[in-house]
């Protein structure tokens, strides 16, 4: 029987977010931070009707302050942690009928730029809590590099998965039989770059999502000052050429902090069983982004949450959540 990792709209039986813990990584916005991430918490539990969320804290007094932002029910979990990313370092989930795997990856801080203590091991940690069968993959590979829509077929960027501070030794060829034989990807399609200033070296969750099997939601920009315009204008023509169905969702624009622009993108959204909880940023199309996700996700609640302060930290809802796909 075949192995694959399920697209994220399969049914999940709990998701690891990632609480912040260390205020120089959120100069200014720690503390927005971490009630933002704690009200994300909350709506994709959504009082029990959503999935059980396992908020992952560095130390009890991070889990005292955690329990007193999150809504009743939300888990608290101990587990000593870097950065609040565990869609790169967080184990991910495959199954095999209805039997469940994991696979850890090797990870080096986003290509050496970012390295925190406990990041090196929490997908192992993370895995050996849920007592099942994890392999370990070696060789360097981030959650949020890919998404999938579940039938084997993967995108990607090249910004990312080519980049030489990960694998050198690895080329397009190889990755692929090589998450072939750890994911079960069957094709992959292979985007350019990744958003202006994005520190991940262009995560494709920043950027492309699968909305449906062969259906992957892009950003369309709407103002001549869209920093990202000829981003997505590339990753709409590949992405046509490749055979996948295109479907445009409003890009945020061009979203300054401090003097520079940040990768504002409302791709970055997480799929839970009750909602799919997407950033939005004060923008004007923060709303017509949420209207056209809407149809794609029938009888789950599209909710924006601000998740400016997240952003400071480097990414937003997506990437600090990694799901657990139901048995």
């Amino acid at each position: 029987m075949t192995f694959r990792m399920p697209a994220e709209w399969a049914p999940h039986e709990w998701t690891w977010i990632g609480f912040p813990t260390a205020a120089e990584e959120w100069p200014g916005a720690f503390e927005d931070a971490r009630r933002q991430i704690a009200q994300f918490a909350s709506a994709l539990h959504a009082g029990g009707k959503g999935e059980e969320v396992r908020l992952v804290c560095a130390s009890e007094g991070d889990a005292d302050v955690a329990r007193a932002l999150v809504a009743p029910g939300v888990t608290i979990l101990v587990q000593k942690l870097g950065d609040v990313w565990l869609r790169d370092t967080a184990p991910l989930a495959v199954m095999r009928g209805r039997e469940r795997a994991l696979v850890d990856f090797g990870f080096n801080g986003w290509g050496g730029k970012y390295r925190m203590p406990g990041d090196e091991d929490i997908g192992a940690r993370l895995a050996a809590t849920t007592g099942l069968p994890t392999s370990t993959q070696n060789w360097v590979f981030e959650g949020g590099a890919v998404d999938t829509d579940g039938t084997g077929l993967f995108v990607t960027t090249e910004q990312c998965l080519l980049n030489p501070n990960r694998n050198p030794e690895l080329d397009r060829g190889k990755i692929e039989t090589l998450l072939a034989g750890s994911l079960g990807l069957s094709d992959m399609l292979w985007l350019g770059d990744g958003l202006l200033n994005d520190h991940t070296d262009g995560h494709v969750d920043n950027l492309a999502r699968f909305v449906a099997p062969g259906v992957l939601a892009l950003p369309e920009a709407s103002t001549d000052d869209d920093p990202n315009a000829a981003v997505y204008a590339d990753a709409r023509e590949r992405a046509r050429a490749f055979g996948v169905e295109v479907a445009s969702i409003p890009s945020p624009g061009h979203v300054v902090v401090d003097g520079e622009v940040i990768p504002a993108s409302y791709m970055n959204f997480a799929i839970g069983n009750a909602a799919v909880i997407v950033p939005v940023y004060g923008q004007p199309n923060d709303q017509a982004a949420l209207d056209a996700l809407k149809p794609f996700f029938p009888g789950r609640e599209i909710v924006g949450l601000r998740s400016d302060a997240i952003l400071s930290g480097g990414g937003s809802f997506h990437c600090c959540s990694q799901q657990m796909p139901s048995a």
